[in-house]
């Protein structure tokens, strides 16, 4: 009979080799021989300070900058726009001695925040296309008026300040319950169709308890495909004729894919088209998945490229698996970005920038469309940062974002000068 330490000990050794093996995972054989890149993160607006925000709360607690969305208005103006968690939204001017921000749309009296519930809040914000014509813009927030439940609505400029929103005016276009507080996903974004994109969490607690990512009969655990500008009969929105579940019984038109655990955060390649998405992952894997219409990636049947529990799946051709995935021993919590399409830093256009929260590490993917193959995924060494966040300026320009005591939430990547 073996003794009760040495069993203990040979179950810590068998884990061990068990983590060591994800550690070695054949997903990290792209990374080149020293797979790091040969950049570093700065600070974007150094001295950038925000309008109404404080550290200290007026209760004397601590108030951390939460810019939850960075984006532009596709208006030639070449501002940014910041939109904070909490339901404040910033422009200021793009250059980097720029000192003070205004306040664009102040909606925190509407938006429920919560730091011990920071799945919720202002969540998504994205500009009409048409902007320039009609002045319109989205926001996904977590509502205040009802608990647990998401708001997509459409906001317009005020017609005497291009600095400033209508603050009177709000047109709600769609409200989702949400079961739980976590998991609500919340990016909105415009794909090259026009159409509105809006990522859907499976509706929160663990291990998809209500079983939403494989129930195209929910909205919930998929990504949305909405026009926002008509209505068909009964909604504030339609929905695209051509959006793969039209017509089938027990599922909602409205979905472009689904099985997705809660997507931290999409956007479509500029150049390509292509919707990227960061998936985040349950006990063992994040994944980055390419979004195409009527896609089922696997959610809770199974996690990035594996079986998950028992009722789970194998490789199956039904479920599509991640591009790329990476084990819980390198990050515990993706953050999807952008693909690089700035001028810049020419050696980055093409890659796939995303980051992990928890472990603070950042990351350059390159992928092969027509090969369908990851071709290099580097590490961005430096201070490791809890990333929350990407953005994009008008020009292709990529920012990320981390929550911040000091007002110093946004960076960007800067070629690290050799030391010799």
């Amino acid at each position: 009979m073996i003794p009760f330490r040495t069993c203990r000990l040979f179950a810590f050794l068998l884990m061990s080799l068990a983590w060591l093996q994800l550690a070695v995972s054949p997903s990290f054989a792209a990374d080149s021989p020293n797979g790091v890149s040969p950049h570093k993160a700065q600070s974007a607006f150094p001295d950038l300070k925000w309008s109404g925000w404080s550290p200290v709360s007026d209760d004397g607690k601590a108030q951390p900058l939460r810019p939850i969305v960075l984006t532009h208005a596709g208006d030639g103006s070449n501002r940014i726009f910041v939109a904070t968690q909490r339901g404040v939204i910033h422009v200021f001017e793009n250059r980097q001695s720029v000192k003070k921000t205004k306040v664009f749309l102040d909606i925190e009296l509407k938006v429920v925040y919560n730091d011990k519930k920071n799945e919720e809040g202002l969540l998504g914000f994205a500009f009409h296309p048409k902007y320039r014509q009609n002045g319109y813009f989205f926001i996904y927030y977590t509502a205040r008026d009802a608990e647990h439940t998401s708001v997509i609505s459409r906001f317009r400029v005020s017609k005497d300040d291009p600095n400033r929103a209508d603050a009177k005016f709000e047109a709600e276009v769609m409200r989702i319950k949400q079961p739980f507080w976590n998991h609500n996903g919340g990016t909105i974004a415009f794909g090259p169709d026009g159409y509105l994109y809006v990522g859907l969490g499976d509706g929160g607690s663990a291990k998809d308890p209500l079983g939403n990512g494989q129930n195209k009969a929910t909205l919930l655990g998929s990504i949305l495909r909405i026009d926002v500008d008509r209505k068909d009969k009964g909604l504030s929105y339609a929905i695209p004729r051509d959006n793969p579940f039209v017509g089938q019984p027990k599922a909602r038109g409205e979905i472009w894919a689904y099985g997705l655990r809660n997507v931290w955060r999409m956007s479509f390649d500029r150049k390509t088209g292509t919707l990227w998405a960061g998936d985040v992952g349950q006990d063992l894997w994040e994944e980055i998945n390419l979004i195409t219409r009527g896609g089922n990636y696997g959610w809770n049947l199974r996690e990035a490229k594996h079986k998950f529990g028992k009722n789970g799946s194998g490789p199956s051709p039904d479920l599509i698996d991640p591009i790329w995935e990476y084990n819980h021993g390198v990050g515990k919590s993706i953050t999807g970005g952008h693909v690089y399409r700035g001028k810049r830093l020419p050696e980055l256009v093409g890659a796939y920038l995303y980051a992990d929260y928890v472990t603070g590490k950042v990351w350059a993917l390159r992928y092969d469309e027509s090969k369908k193959t990851v071709i290099s995924n580097h590490l961005i060494p430096g201070n490791k940062l809890p990333v929350i966040s990407f953005g994009e300026d008008e020009k292709g320009e990529v920012y990320f974002a981390i929550v911040s005591s000091n007002g110093r939430g946004l960076f960007r990547l800067e070629r690290k000068k050799s030391s010799k």
